[in-house]
């Protein structure tokens, strides 16, 4: 898989233009996608954490997860990742309320919003575990698909303010995504067989998306 060439950017030049969205005055959604093992979730939770839970909320895609059940009667556990393994018409229908969250609540017709999450430790998602609140005016959205063409994933961009596609070093990519394997409990070996295998066939289908995002990034520095 050749590497997606980015614009190099440094963690405080991503913050200040995540808060000029945040800034705009309505609802506004902020997505970040590439590879597995790019860096997507924890890019996404140091720009909330550097915002502040008054200006900005973490509602990943990986909450969307199809439980192991349902994936073993499609037959599609082994492929879990995939893009066929997610509820995407759930995501989009979820990001399409967050959206517009804070207007209807100004009728009264919205409260809370309860986003659904993904905890590793379990392997399956967990609905209703993140509180989104009408008053803040950044949701901060991470997911692998955010820029596969049709379908759900068609309707969650358009939905999506900006889209920024997260490129480092493909060796460093790699690295990333053994490491979390092993650190979820598989062993280095099925760790990296893992990586190499159906990771690395949904890598290549989410680069290839690169192209249909706002901004394609590479950091220049580690994150705080």
């Amino acid at each position: 898989m050749n590497t997606v060439q980015g614009v190099e950017l440094s963690f405080a030049q991503l913050v200040e233009r995540a808060a000029a969205l945040a800034g705009r005055g309505r609802r506004a959604l902020l997505g970040i996608t590439g590879a597995p093992g790019a860096g997507k979730s924890t890019l996404a939770e140091r720009l909330v954490a550097e915002l502040g839970e008054e200006t900005a909320v973490f509602v990943p895609m990986d909450g969307f997860h199809l439980a192991n059940r349902e994936l073993v009667l499609l037959d599609r556990l082994d492929r879990k990742g995939a893009h066929d393994t997610f509820d995407g018409w759930g995501y989009a229908a979820l990001l399409r309320r967050l959206r517009d969250q804070r207007m209807r609540a100004e009728r009264g017709d919205e409260g809370i919003i309860y986003a659904p999450q993904f905890r590793r430790d379990l392997e399956e998602p967990v609905g209703s575990a993140i509180p989104v609140r009408p008053e803040v005016p950044l949701v901060v959205t991470e997911g692998n698909y955010l820029l596969l063409d049709g379908a759900a994933w068609t309707h969650a961009r358009e939905t999506i303010d900006e889209v920024w596609f997260l490129a480092p070093d493909e060796g460093q990519r790699l690295a990333q995504l053994i490491a979390r394997h092993v650190r979820f409990g598989r062993s280095p070996e099925e760790a990296r067989a893992r990586s190499l295998g159906s990771d690395q066939r949904n890598a290549e289908l989410i680069s290839a998306t690169a192209g249909r995002a706002d901004l394609v990034i590479t950091l220049t520095d580690r994150l705080p």
